[in-house]
C-alpha cells in the first residue's frame, strides 16, 4: 500500500513537471525582466516590443520582485536585460554613491554588464503628503517634517531597507518619526484614506496627480538622480545585435511627462502594459490571453510547484520518519530540525534559495520541499510509535524480519496518520506556493501580485479563489486516497 502511495505521488509530480516551461518560453532567443512595480513592467514591455521590431524573439519575465532579485538574475544569466535607475546602481547595487555615469559603466563592464544611455527621465525618490494636509500644517519640504513628530510615516518595504532609503534619510534630516513598511502600491491607498500621513514616491508615479499629493522639496539634496536606463549582458550584443541597437536607440526618447502618462494608462485606465507599450512604439500589440487561458497557465504552474515539491518531500520525509521512530534519541533531533525549518519565515526561505537555484520555479520548489518535511516526518513518526506494543511483539514472535514487519504490518497500520501528514503538507504548499510569484515562479500568486499592483480586485480574486479551491481539492483527493489504500478491516476498526 505504501508502495502504491509512493507510485501515485511520483506520478503526480511527473505529470506536473511539464508545466515548469512557461508558455511563450519556447523559441525565445532573449529574455527581459522587470521589477514588481508598474513603470518597470511598462519599460520591460517596451524593451520586448523593440525586440519584436528588430526580429528578436524576446520573452518578458515580468514583476520578478525587488531590485536585488532582478539584479542577481541578470548577473546569473537568467535574464538578458532589465530597466534600472542610475541612483539605484550607485547607492544600492554598486555602492558607489559619488560615481558618475562613466564610473558606473566601468564597474558594470567589469561584471560583464553594459548600460544604455539615459532614456530621458529622472524617476528620483521623493516624500509626499496629501496636498490639503500639507497646506494645513505648512509643510513644504522634508525638513519641515521635523516640526511634526506625530505624523505617521508609511514607506514601501524596499525603501525601508535601502541604503538610499529611510535609514539614510532619517539620519540626514534628523527626523524623529518612526516608519512602518508596506507595499508601495498600497501606500498610496493608505495615504488617500488617511491611514498614513507621509509616504515615499517615485516622481513619475501616476498616483501623484490622481490623489492630489504634494511632493515635498528635498531641501538637503539627499536623494541622488535616478535616470532610467536599460542594463544588459555583454554577450547580448553578439546574440541579438539588432535588439541591443534598438535599446540603445531609446536614449532621450522618454521624458518624465510621457512616462507618467504611460503609467497612468496602466494604473488608472486599466490598460494592459503590453498594449500601452506597443501603442507608444507604434507597433501591433501582442495578442493578450483571455482570462481562461491565463488561469489555465497559472494552474499548471501552481500544480507543478506543489506536485514536484510534495513528491520530493515524500521521498525524503517518509524514510526520515521511519528512522526517527526506530532510533528515538536521534529521532528527536530529526523532529527538532524539521520543526525549526517550519518556523522560518516563508518569504525569507524563498529568497534564501535564489543564490543556490537562481530565480524561477526551482528555488520555490526547494522552499516548498523544506516546508513539506515536518508534517510528513512528524506524522510518520507518530503513526509508527503509536502502534500498540503487543502487535509489534506478535509480529516479531512469529519470525517476521524487521523489513517485512515494517512494510507488511507497521506502515499499513500507520497509513491513516501518514496520509494525514501528507494532506497537511499539500494544503500548506498550495497556499505558500503563491509567494513563488515574488521570485518568478509563476502560479496563482502572479495574478495576486498584479492585482495588488494595479488595485484590481478581480485579478486578486483570480489568484486567491483558485488557490483556495485547489487546497480544498487537495484535501478531498487525499481523503479519497486514504479510503482507497486503507484496508477495509482497519476502516471498520476506526469507525468503532
Amino acid at each position: 500500500m505504501i508502495r502504491r502511495l509512493l507510485a501515485l505521488l511520483l506520478l503526480c509530480a511527473g505529470a506536473t513537471a511539464w508545466a515548469q516551461q512557461p508558455d511563450g518560453a519556447a523559441g525565445a532567443s532573449a529574455t527581459i525582466g522587470s521589477k514588481n512595480f508598474t513603470e518597470s513592467v511598462v519599460l520591460g514591455e517596451i524593451g520586448a516590443g523593440l525586440g519584436r521590431q528588430s526580429g528578436t524573439a524576446v520573452r518578458h519575465r515580468r514583476q520578478l520582485g525587488g531590485t536585488r532579485i532582478v539584479w542577481r538574475a541578470l548577473l546569473g544569466g537568467e535574464i538578458d536585460a532589465y530597466p534600472e535607475y542610475t541612483g539605484t546602481l550607485a547607492q544600492e547595487l554598486l555602492r558607489m554613491p559619488e560615481a558618475d555615469i562613466d564610473a558606473l559603466r566601468a564597474e558594470l563592464a567589469r561584471r560583464g554588464i553594459r548600460m544604455t544611455a539615459p532614456l530621458g527621465f529622472d524617476n528620483s525618490y521623493a516624500l509626499g503628503m496629501r496636498a490639503a494636509h500639507a497646506d494645513a500644517l505648512g509643510v513644504r519640504s522634508i525638513g519641515d517634517l521635523r516640526g511634526h513628530p506625530g505624523l505617521r510615516f508609511g514607506f514601501g518595504n524596499e525603501f525601508m531597507q535601502r541604503a538610499d532609503g529611510w535609514p539614510g534619510l532619517r539620519a540626514a534630516y534628523g527626523l524623529p518619526q518612526d516608519a512602518n513598511g508596506l507595499d508601495h502600491d498600497l501606500a498610496y491607498r493608505g495615504l488617500a484614506g488617511g491611514a498614513i500621513d507621509v509616504t515615499d514616491l517615485y516622481r513619475t508615479d501616476a498616483e501623484i496627480p490622481y490623489y492630489d499629493i504634494a511632493v515635498l522639496e528635498d531641501d538637503r539634496g539627499y536623494f541622488p538622480g535616478y535616470e532610467a536606463v536599460f542594463l544588459y549582458r555583454e554577450d547580448l550584443a553578439q546574440r541579438a545585435p539588432g535588439w541591443v541597437e534598438a535599446l540603445e536607440g531609446l536614449a532621450g526618447r522618454i521624458d518624465a511627462e510621457t512616462m507618467q502618462r504611460l503609467n497612468a494608462r496602466v494604473k488608472l485606465d486599466r490598460e494592459a502594459e503590453s498594449a500601452v507599450a506597443a501603442d507608444w512604439l507604434g507597433i501591433d500589440a501582442p495578442q493578450a490571453s483571455g482570462r481562461w487561458p491565463r488561469l489555465w497557465q497559472r494552474t499548471r504552474e501552481h500544480l507543478a510547484l506543489v506536485g514536484i515539491s510534495l513528491g520530493l518531500a515524500l521521498l525524503v520525509a517518509l524514510p526520515l520518519g521511519v528512522f526517527a521512530a526506530r532510533r528515538p534519541r536521534v529521532g528527536q533531533v530529526v523532529l527538532t530540525l524539521t520543526g525549526l525549518l517550519q518556523t522560518l519565515p516563508s518569504l525569507a526561505v524563498f529568497v534564501f534559495m535564489i543564490p543556490l537555484f537562481g530565480i524561477g520555479a526551482w528555488p520555490a520548489i526547494a522552499a516548498l520541499f523544506l516546508y513539506s518535511l515536518l508534517p510528513i516526518v512528524r506524522n510518520t513518526h507518530a503513526g509508527l510509535t503509536g502502534i500498540p506494543r503487543e502487535l509489534r511483539e506478535t509480529a516479531a514472535a512469529i519470525g517476521l524480519r524487521p523489513t517485512t514487519r515494517l512494510w507488511r504490518i507497521e506502515l499499513p497500520l500507520a497509513l491513516r496518520t501518514i496520509l494525514a501528514g501528507i494532506k497537511t503538507a499539500a494544503v500548506i504548499n498550495v497556499g505558500t506556493a503563491t509567494l513563488g510569484a515574488l521570485i518568478g515562479a509563476g502560479g496563482y500568486g502572479q495574478s495576486i501580485l498584479a492585482g495588488i499592483r494595479l488595485d484590481d480586485i478581480g485579478l486578486i480574486l483570480e489568484g486567491a479563489v483558485p488557490a483556495a479551491l485547489l487546497a480544498l481539492a487537495a484535501q478531498g483527493a487525499f481523503e479519497l486516497v486514504e479510503r482507497a489504500l486503507t484496508p477495509r478491516g482497519l476502516r471498520l476498526a476506526a469507525r468503532r
